[in-house]
């Protein structure tokens, strides 16, 4: 049986009609389906202006909350139509709102669902790790994605999909290699990355230097759909890519322009990787939950010289 199939990255910019804006996804699915795709990634909470470029005060907050919608819900039903038509895979990103089942407290987060080929919703990833920071205020809005999973594995789950078995990086969490290896581990073979970067946010080369670099430690295929556009003085940068399981890049989006990307995926060259044939035969994970105990915290950069350090 073939695991091979083409994947499509549908890099769009966001307007402030969020109707718009979905129109646009779902003829972006007809698009990607006419170019012989089986999965399209889109990037992240491509439904809105990406709200959390300012901190929730003065209303914002609430008035970004006004867009968060259930999964299953509106958006999620007019993707799996989609997927059914098109008998595709189809790994979207929205900003979710989740009611407690006690009738409680209302949860926030950045979900990406998982639509398989049949129009079932296979699930989803929210994002667990949350920055703060100039730009990107997401603790404001965005829970913390491990919020009332039942597992560790829960919080990142690895999806088993007409095409084959993916993992969501959402983001920032892509940065976290905890996250990736648990993904492999965890039997995932691509791993779909929906992004909000701007522009010049990290030093040259290192926005695909570093997906290169786990998709070759983890033996996976990696698929980055990035967000393009001038927002409120925000650049976001495009130039979306697909990497293979040694780490070389496949496919690359045009920079600050709409885009659909196409690349070839063959998930049997995953066992075949340097990653899966030696590196991860040749862990010592015995070795690791001391590494990386929740005490093991980096020494702060301030740190004045003692007896002890001199001796």
């Amino acid at each position: 049986m073939s695991r091979s199939f083409k994947l499509a990255l549908a890099q769009l910019s966001s307007s402030s009609d969020r109707e718009h804006n979905l129109r646009r996804c779902l003829n972006a699915v007809d698009e990607a389906a006419a170019g012989g795709a089986r999965l399209v990634l889109f990037s992240e909470v491509v439904l809105d202006r990406f709200f959390p470029a300012c901190t929730g005060a003065e209303g914002r907050g609430a008035a970004a909350r006004a867009l968060a919608e259930p999964i299953p819900g509106p958006t999620t039903e007019a993707l799996a139509a989609k997927a059914r038509e098109h008998e595709m895979v189809i790994v979207f990103n929205l900003y979710e709102r989740h009611e407690l089942s006690d009738g409680g407290e209302t949860l926030y987060f950045d979900t990406s669902p998982v639509l398989d080929a049949d129009g079932s919703l296979v699930g989803s990833t929210r994002m667990v790790h949350i920055p703060d920071y100039d730009g990107f205020h997401e603790r404001q809005y965005y829970d913390a994605g491990d919020r009332g999973a039942a597992t560790p594995a829960a919080a990142l789950p690895v999806h088993r999909t007409a095409v084959g078995p993916l993992g969501v990086a959402i983001c920032y969490d892509r940065h976290y290699p905890e996250a990736w290896r648990a993904l492999a581990l965890g039997g995932a073979e691509l791993v779909a990355i929906p992004q909000a970067g701007v522009l010049g946010e990290w030093p040259e080369g290192l926005f695909e230097a570093e997906i290169r670099a786990m998709a070759f430690q983890n033996g996976v295929y990696a698929a980055l759909c990035n967000r393009v556009g001038v927002e409120d003085g925000a650049v976001f940068a495009g130039e979306s890519f697909v990497v293979d399981p040694d780490g070389r890049v496949m496919a690359r989006a045009a920079t600050l322009e709409d885009d659909m990307v196409f690349a070839d995926i063959d998930l049997d060259r995953c066992a075949e990787s340097s990653a899966r044939r030696v590196l991860l035969r040749d862990r010592r994970p015995e070795l690791y939950a001391g590494w990386v105990a929740p005490e093991a915290t980096p020494a702060p950069t301030n740190h004045e010289p003692t007896a002890e350090d001199e001796a």
